[in-house]
């Protein structure tokens, strides 16, 4: 089964909004990336770590072209873009990366019949009393 290839126009922002417009393959990889400061150059320079907007492409001329675009747009319609999708600026990739642990509802732990066997131990001792 051949897996469908995905690619990504994204733009991270730092605190004190300066604007990097890129294009991926991954975009959980490159968000990382950029987070780890990985990436030597502008982003780095600047603290540019948060993610603010990305769009999905199927084909990556497609992708290319729409980064090519917004780059050629003025800071101000790039911020118009993000506050349409994204007003409070959250990072989106806020917790990728990060280990995390299960959270299995009670009735479907393994260790459901032990907390089945104490109940049943309460409901004795109650009829004993």
């Amino acid at each position: 089964m051949k897996v469908e290839r995905r690619y990504y126009v994204y733009i991270m922002a730092s605190r004190s909004v300066n604007l990097y417009t890129g294009i991926t393959g991954s975009i959980f990889r490159r968000a990382l990336e950029h987070k780890s400061g990985k990436v030597e150059g502008f982003t780095k320079r600047y603290n540019i770590n948060r993610l603010v907007y990305y769009e999905t492409f199927k084909y990556v001329g497609s992708a290319i072209a729409r980064e090519k675009q917004i780059k050629a747009w003025t800071r101000a319609k790039r911020i118009e873009l993000i506050k349409s999708l994204n007003p409070t600026w959250q990072d989106l990739a806020e917790g990728w990366g990060e280990k995390t642990e299960l959270q299995i509802p009670r009735s479907a732990r393994d260790d459901n019949e032990l907390n089945q066997d104490q109940d049943k131990d309460k409901d004795v001792g109650a009829r004993r009393a």
